[in-house]
């Protein structure tokens, strides 16, 4: 069950691509968690007929999973990570676009557009308007799609929930427990839990390509070799693999961040080192980089950048290129600075010529500095100084804040406490006797990031709701939603300068102008999304 704020957001979400009825279905799962279809019926008062299509419409489009509960039969549960992700459909066709092309574009868009499909499907609606070229580009295009795992097989475990089959495997590993659990015992069932899970996830994407015997006829003998290639399966239904995807949208956030910190020479030098194990990237979960050479990152930088403009150099002798980006790697690795603030600050870590990227590291930098940016805005560079300290030193009382941080103690205690009415810093009481009385306890100040992330990312939430929302009435504005249905006409889409009038082509451009601070607006809040959401696997601690 999702909180309210994220709740309204995926109902919105919902409402804009399916209608209203679909959304009144998943509102209710998402009001009141996961629920039968007699008690969906029931909440939602819709005839069994459209409650029945709305629950097909969800589970095609994998917003919706399904499981056999003992108590109740079948339960239906909203996906709402899946649903969130919808959010970032139309950057995902640009990055196939920019990967393969437009039949890449063309391929995850049609996907996209209809949940799963399977290959011939997709070949014989994209292939129309040519029918004797297009099946052949678009079958090569399909097949990179899915060996590189942009596209992944739909199969039955993909419909149920994980966290019920976590639970169960955990509870059968509890069974073999004999005597009363240690909390090391428990710990290494809940590990084996997880990796039987993600085994089941890897077992189950490798269904989408089959093995396919060709005949080849050897030189130096007549007889017949049999050569395995894989090929697409077509009886497979296949679906966009989102976090391959944003594998691509934390590269792309990595190299503008060193760009942002040190110069863009620095920033094409780690997009060369991301790029060289792109291919091997398939989880956000990853904390680092495979090792690569600084051979391989030569061999990924373009012709074009001057590594030379990006450096102070002692002679006027420009040295070779392999060595300027040794002195780059060495920059994003903090190599002059061997302490733990310097590696908390690196890029990279390097291992005599092998270099690899931190993302566990930068995850957690990024996460601190949109924390960071939330306190300066609402509290200013005050703000931002106590929570440097408290993440910098750990637990302090009152005191402590106001003579490290050179803070007059009056203006202290009320920013503490307005921080903490938002969660970006937490209270921790200290007894100093048994009784707990309250008048002999410590009061120490720290930041709690996880916390403050999940408070912050639900704020977010709500951010993007009333983005949308702000967008959706500006829409159904009278004068400009009779204006919009016109130019949708088919004559007046081919002449606008001549079927429209001059009042009517300037509110087509404040409108246009309005949906484009909106749509710029939605962008950055996404990303600060995508930071503190996709990027937050990694658990922040105050290490």
């Amino acid at each position: 069950m999702a909180d309210a704020d994220t709740a309204r957001l995926c109902t919105e979400i919902v409402r804009s691509v399916f209608g209203p009825l679909t959304a009144t279905v998943a509102s209710v799962l998402l009001t009141h968690g996961r629920l039968a279809l007699p008690q969906l019926l029931r909440f939602s008062k819709l005839k069994p007929r459209t409650v029945r299509a709305a629950i097909l419409i969800l589970v095609q489009h994998n917003l919706l999973w399904h499981a056999q509960s003992d108590d109740e039969g079948e339960v239906f549960e909203m996906n709402v990570d899946e649903c969130l992700m919808r959010l970032r459909y139309g950057r995902y066709v640009w990055l196939a676009e920019h990967l393969y092309g437009k039949s890449g574009a063309s391929i995850v868009q049609l996907v996209l557009d209809h949940g799963k499909l399977r290959p011939p499907d997709i070949i014989a609606q994209l292939s129309v308007y040519d029918p004797l070229k297009a099946p052949a580009v678009l079958s090569q295009t399909l097949h990179k799609l899915v060996e590189e795992a942009y596209l992944k097989p739909s199969t039955i475990l993909s419909h149920l929930s994980p966290r019920d089959k976590l639970i169960r495997y955990e509870a059968e590993e509890k069974r073999k427990i004999s005597g009363f659990p240690t909390a090391r015992e428990l710990r290494e069932a809940k590990e084996v839990a997880e990796a039987r899970l993600r085994r089941e996830e890897e077992e189950a994407e490798q269904v989408g390509m089959k093995r396919k015997a060709r005949d080849q006829l050897h030189k130096s003998s007549k007889r017949k070799a049999v050569e395995e290639e894989l090929e697409v399966d077509d009886e497979v239904y296949f679906r966009v693999s989102c976090e391959r995807f944003n594998v691509h949208i934390r590269n792309k956030l990595i190299e503008t961040t060193a760009s942002e910190r040190f110069n863009e020479q620095a920033g094409a030098v780690l997009r060369a080192t991301l790029k060289a194990t792109e291919t091997k990237q398939r989880k956000l979960s990853d904390v680092r980089s495979d090792p690569t050479s600084f051979a391989s990152v030569a061999t990924y930088l373009p012709d074009d950048v001057n590594l030379a403009s990006g450096l102070v150099l002692q002679s006027s002798k420009k040295p070779p290129a392999m060595t300027l980006i040794k002195e780059y790697l060495g920059i994003l690795a903090s190599a002059d600075n061997p302490t733990p603030a310097g590696r908390a600050g690196s890029f990279v870590s390097l291992s005599g010529s092998r270099v690899q990227v931190e993302f566990e590291i930068i995850a957690r930098r990024l996460q601190r500095r949109v924390l960071e940016a939330i306190a300066r805005e609402r509290h200013g560079d005050e703000g931002v100084r106590i929570m440097r300290l408290l993440l910098d030193t750990g637990m302090m009382d009152e005191k402590q804040i106001s003579k490290i941080g050179m803070m007059a103690p009056k203006d202290v205690r009320p920013l503490l406490s307005a921080m903490s009415a938002q969660s970006l810093v937490s209270l921790q009481e200290v007894p100093k006797s048994a009784d707990r009385n309250p008048t002999r306890m410590f009061y120490l100040w720290f930041v709690d990031l996880q916390k403050a992330s999940a408070v912050h990312l639900r704020n977010l939430y709500k951010t993007l709701y009333n983005i949308a929302a702000r967008r959706q009435a500006e829409q159904d504005e009278p004068l400009l939603k009779a204006v919009l249905e016109k130019r949708q006409r088919t004559d007046v889409s081919q002449d606008e300068e001549r079927l429209l009038t001059r009042n009517e082509r300037e509110l087509l451009a404040e409108w246009e102008k309005k949906r484009e601070k909106l749509t710029v607006l939605e962008m950055r809040v996404e990303e600060a999304v995508f930071i503190l959401h996709d990027l937050g696997t990694f658990k922040i601690n105050d290490d």
